[in-house]
């Protein structure tokens, strides 16, 4: 494996001719007189996919889906229409591709360049393919009826036979296909990874990372369930179950795979995961919060789902610690009369709240955030990663712990090549509606 390298992505001069070639002396100006027309255009693509990462993951998104879509007209029109076309219209139609740009800029600060440009890219998109997979099935999971202000994919199903399928049948049949679809998704992802050119060592390393993200996001949702359905209130099962279920495939492997397709030494991957996990698990606990004290409109979805369906957060957990500690039995009887009732009103909602408060849970977990997060930073700064790279992952990672930031200024000045990082990713609380 070859070492990170810092400055990797800069060390192209601009051709001869140019304003700026003009301004750097006779000694660039032979230098950028090497450069054939080819190299140059591959820096001017690697610019532009830098300055808009979530433009290149969807330009490539919107081709491969056609593609897939277009097989699936092929092989049944009704199957294409139900399964194949919500498939690629969910993944097009939300998201921040936050993934994606984790993968990409893990890359670029490990020295990654053009070469490896393409084949991130797709890695990109398999990755929300298996972000449509995770989405579709949790919806099914829990029972939700809204995904990104919209109905989900299985609630959709429902309403298009609403007419043609038997009443009693109905919500099966609609949570069937979402299942269906979800796996749709997944296979999608899979021969994605597998058509993408890569060497045989690099192949290896990205298809061992893929595989365990794959079982690492089953093991987390299983997790999650067997919390709910057993009311449990562990704060290490709530933890586990957050790192498996969303900061590994969210944050950390995407880092991992960046690394990957960029030869990154094992120190520096390693240091990348670490921070990769500590945002990771920052992520779902803001997330827990949000779904609580957010709106519907931040989220996307019901505000207080995650009570309503019994998760077992960490948030919950700590509020349950605290006042078991303290034998505070009023606080105890409104999480025993509301954590896990599906029909808990906006009133009962509001008192879980208020004992999420006054046990100090709130408080607790948005420090534990801050902890974190900060641990995050410090994995990161010691890490051998090219500043500009550096700089970008570091926005990225707070934006995504929901620590508000103003994005940098690029160490050498704005350029073309500067991601526009702020615009398109979000805090958490904005980033939910988009999920």
């Amino acid at each position: 494996m070859r070492p990170s390298k810092p400055n990797a992505h800069r060390a192209v001069e601009a051709p001869p001719g140019s304003a700026h070639a003009s301004q750097q002396g006779t000694s660039a100006e032979r230098n950028a007189q090497r450069l054939d027309s080819s190299t140059w255009a591959g820096f001017q693509e690697l610019q532009r996919i830098d300055a808009d990462v979530p433009a290149a993951v969807e330009r490539h998104l919107e081709i491969l889906l056609a593609e897939r879509a277009a097989q699936a007209t092929a092989l049944d029109p009704v199957f294409a229409h139900d399964l194949a076309d919500r498939v690629a219209r969910f993944t097009l139609g939300g998201g921040k591709r936050t993934r994606a740009q984790f993968l990409w800029w893990a890359l670029r600060a490990c020295g990654g360049g053009i070469g490896d440009a393409e084949a991130a890219l797709r890695l990109g998109c398999a990755l929300e393919l298996i972000q449509t997979c995770a989405l579709v099935h949790d919806d099914v999971m829990d029972g939700s009826r809204l995904r990104r202000g919209q109905p989900a994919l299985h609630a959709d199903v429902e309403a298009q036979y609403a007419d043609t399928v038997p009443f009693a049948h109905r919500e099966r049949f609609g949570e069937s296909a979402a299942i269906l679809a979800g796996d749709l998704a997944l296979a999608w992802a899979d021969d994605v990874l597998v058509d993408t050119d890569l060497c045989p060592t690099r192949a290896r390393r990205v298809r061992g990372l893929w595989s365990a993200m794959r079982t690492e996001m089953v093991a987390g949702q299983y997790l999650d369930l067997q919390g709910q359905s057993t009311s449990s209130r562990s704060l290490a099962h709530a933890i586990r179950a957050a790192c498996l279920k969303s900061a590994l495939y969210s944050v950390e492997r995407p880092l991992a795979l960046g690394a990957a397709l960029s030869d990154a030494d094992d120190a520096t991957t390693a240091a990348l995961c670490s921070a990769g996990r500590c945002v990771g698990i920052a992520f779902q606990l803001r997330d827990d919060l949000q779904d609580v004290f957010g709106t519907a409109e931040q989220s996307g979805k019901p505000s207080g789902s995650d009570i309503r369906s019994g998760k077992p957060t960490y948030l919950i957990a700590v509020a349950q610690a605290r006042a078991e500690a303290r034998n505070d039995r009023s606080s105890l009887d409104v999480l025993r009369n509301s954590v896990g009732r599906p029909g808990l009103s906006q009133e009962g909602l509001a008192r879980v709240r208020e004992v999420l408060i006054s046990t100090g849970a709130q408080a607790t977990t948005e420090a534990k955030i801050s902890r974190l997060a900060a641990q995050g930073m410090r994995h990161l700064e010691g890490a051998a990663l090219e500043p500009e790279g550096r700089r970008h992952l570091r926005e990225l990672l707070q934006f995504a712990a929901g620590i508000p930031t103003v994005p940098s200024a690029p160490a050498h000045g704005p350029t073309a090549s500067s991601p526009r990082t702020g615009s398109r990713l979000l805090t958490v609380s904005a980033e939910g509606a988009g999920r």
